[in-house]
């Protein structure tokens, strides 16, 4: 059982994931005028607010996620809403592999907790459809403190940085923007700020 098993239960009722996943869910709509021919992957789709958000905009949604707690509440609600559109798959492509075809990839604050970005841009390259869509929505560069000490993933992301290894991978027509900023309460009683950047990139 991982952190995010533990989290799973309660994840919907901070209201800072649902804002952030409204904006970010915005932007893919506004990017993706023709999404109701699109196939997406939602990578680490967590317990699929985002994907949710948008099942009625694209043509069908497969939910991936390493967590089997955060998948178990991804079931429930496809199940509660009737979504058939929406699909889910629980397992770790860093270290499993299934096979897919997409139009769209997209991934909410899942990045700066892969190992090898190379290694997954290249798995995203192998899903995705000539001229399909990549869109990664992270943290910009950070402290340590949004995740505290014993976090081992990526402190953040300088977007350029990120542009440049992605255009590095083949991809094109690469830009990005400030999305949204997550205030965050630290062990100490510190409010802090952690702006979020949305990168879209065409392969």
């Amino acid at each position: 059982m991982n952190e995010f098993d533990l989290k799973a239960p309660a994840w919907d009722m901070n209201p800072v994931h649902m804002e952030r996943s409204t904006a970010i869910a915005n932007l893919l709509i506004a990017s993706t005028p023709h999404g109701k021919q699109m196939k997406a992957l939602d990578f680490g789709a967590g317990s699929g607010i985002l994907s949710l958000m948008l099942q009625d905009h694209l043509q069908e949604i497969t939910l991936l996620d390493s967590s089997e707690g955060m998948i178990k509440v991804c079931r429930e609600k496809i199940a509660n809403g009737g979504f058939r559109n929406l699909h889910t798959v629980n397992l770790d492509l860093e270290k499993e592999s299934f096979s897919g075809h997409y139009d769209l990839i997209f991934s909410q604050m899942a990045f700066h907790h892969v190992e090898n970005i190379d290694g997954i841009l290249e798995e995203f390259i192998a899903f995705l459809s000539p001229g399909g869509l990549l869109a990664i929505a992270d943290l910009y560069p950070e402290d340590g403190s949004f995740h505290g000490e014993g976090f081992t993933g990526h402190l953040g992301f300088d977007p350029e940085e990120l542009a440049a290894k992605l255009a590095a991978h083949r991809f094109r027509n690469i830009s990005y923007q400030q999305c949204f900023v997550m205030k965050k309460m630290l062990e100490n009683g510190e409010t802090r700020e952690y702006p979020v950047f949305f990168m879209t990139a065409h392969l």
